[in-house]
């Protein structure tokens, strides 16, 4: 593995959550990187992402150092050609050799504009710091997916399944209802890593308009009636996203949404995933989410082996 940007880039996904339940078993096996370093570059907040890259870094032996781009540098410049005369006081060409030559790997957290869909679809800034910096990069969300995310939500899948001996399970990623226009990469990212892994049946629910660039969910199954779609689902993964057809926008949606107890009634063994923050009694309530059949906090946990997992291979495979 050289870079982490995408499904692609995880070779055979069982076998990599499979090393990740290894490590999670004996975290401090392999601490040899020593001396290595881990740029974690940030464009917008984050608090998973940002302490668990830390906390697996810790863990190899590798020191990481946090950049935040808001408040820490300068404004980057990322168009070839433009005279710099605005508020960017340094070009990307020049800035990432640089931090290529500071770190033996640098993670990048972008963020889409969620204004130009081609835009941010052509990830140019993600794509500019792999160009440029000479060194492997990991995403740590980017303007379409979110790998990480996406390996530790499979990493939480499989440690259920064998509690649960569940050999093929249903996968439903259910859209919930928000007050701001979100992104669609954790949708997306979640919908691609389901369809690389080919382990589950895998449904997709939301309200029409809010359907998820075809590029990510291929052929899955969409299900526009949510109650046909939770049915004998073993795995819901609640999140919202802004409508793509009409780019980065909120939709009106009549129908309920939002997940409650009432939607267990005859699914009691099913489980709830959220890849947080959430905003409770929006996204989901309270009782979901404070009850047995969520898996927030266990799946906010194996942000750690999802991460410790891709920095050793990217270690191994380069130094």
């Amino acid at each position: 593995m050289r870079h982490f940007l995408s499904a692609a880039d995880a070779g055979n996904i069982d076998e990599l959550a499979e090393e990740a339940l290894r490590i999670k078993a004996n975290p401090l096996a392999n601490r040899q990187y020593a001396g290595k370093r881990l740029g974690l570059m940030f464009m917008n907040p984050s608090l998973r992402t940002r302490i668990s890259s830390q906390v697996a870094a810790l863990n190899l032996g590798l020191e990481p150092i946090v950049l935040n781009t808001s408040g820490d540098s300068w404004q980057l410049e990322f168009a070839d050609g433009v005279m710099m005369d605005g508020n960017k006081a340094e070009h990307i060409k020049d800035a990432a050799p640089v931090l290529g030559s500071y770190f033996d790997i640098l993670g990048v957290r972008t963020f889409p504009s969620l204004r130009d869909k081609e835009d941010d679809y052509s990830e140019h800034v993600l794509n500019a710091f792999v160009k440029y910096s000479g060194i492997p990069v990991i995403s740590l969300e980017s303007a379409t997916r979110h790998p990480l995310q996406s390996l530790a939500d499979i990493i939480t899948i499989k440690e259920q399944m064998a509690l649960q001996e569940i050999k093929r399970p249903k996968v439903v990623l259910m859209w919930a209802p928000h007050i701001k226009p979100l992104p669609q990469c954790v949708a997306n990212s979640f919908s691609e890593w389901m369809n690389a892994w080919r382990i589950a049946d895998f449904v997709i629910s939301h309200p029409e308009g809010y359907e998820l660039d075809s590029t990510f969910t291929g052929n899955t199954t969409i299900e526009y009636n949510r109650e046909k779609a939770l049915k004998d689902a073993d795995f819901i993964y609640v999140k919202n996203w802004s409508s793509v057809r009409d780019y980065g926008k909120i939709l009106p949606v009549k129908e309920r949404w939002m997940l409650t107890q009432e939607d267990f009634r005859n699914n009691p063994h099913a489980k709830v995933m959220h890849c947080l923050p959430v905003r409770r009694n929006l996204v989901l309530s309270d009782e979901i989410l404070d009850s047995e059949h969520s898996l927030v906090t266990q799946q906010a946990a194996n942000r750690v082996w999802s991460a410790q997992t891709v920095l050793s291979e990217i270690l191994r495979g380069n130094f």
